[in-house]
């Protein structure tokens, strides 16, 4: 027998945005439950349960009471929780993320970050494309540094180091200098 990993990739609002028709007239429950198509099939209607599923995963991202909005009237950074539901609807056990934090406020990075911790402490994968360098230690457990090529892996506190992030990106990189000289570069 073989053995399948179901997984989900989002490449988010960022490359969403251009694959989107957003005058079609679609609710924010709606979009959720196109997650679900791969288990109920693509010509079957959703039951009471894919809905109810559907709703769950709204309120997983904070976004049960806007689930009859239409996708459009919602704000980027609520669209971007839409589609984060959409993505927990097909209950994968590999998530791939494409700057999930790109556009978003504060409110919807929290809501990330909490979903993130969620989906490890369900034994999920998630892999994460990310460039903001100064808060890779509070959201990672694991970092790959790539240039290319791989440059490090491992437990974050073991690779992100000046040394592994100067092989990746090259030149100084004057946070990470304040950093180690008990500067906080984000005050």
């Amino acid at each position: 027998m073989e053995n399948h990993i179901k997984t989900t990739t989002n490449r988010w609002l960022r490359t969403q945005r251009g694959s989107v028709d957003w005058d079609f007239p679609t609710n924010a429950l709606d979009v959720v439950l196109m997650g679900k198509y791969g288990q109920i099939g693509l010509f079957r209607r959703p039951n009471k349960k894919d809905k109810q599923e559907a709703l769950e995963c709204l309120a997983q991202v904070g976004m049960e009471a806007f689930a009859n909005r239409q996708i459009s009237q919602l704000s980027g950074g609520q669209q971007q929780r839409v589609f984060l539901a959409r993505a927990l609807a097909q209950n994968a056990s590999v998530y791939f993320m494409d700057e999930p934090f790109v556009g978003v406020d504060a409110a919807t990075e929290k809501a990330i970050i909490q979903l993130l911790t969620d989906l490890k402490s369900k034994g999920k994968t998630v892999l994460v494309v990310h460039h903001d360098l100064q808060t890779v230690k509070d959201y990672f457990d694991w970092v790959m540094l790539l240039n290319i090529r791989k440059i490090a892996f491992g437990p974050t506190e073991e690779v992100f180091t000046q040394e592994h992030l100067q092989k990746t990106y090259g030149g100084r990189l004057a946070f990470l200098d304040q950093e180690s000289n008990g500067v906080n570069p984000l005050a």
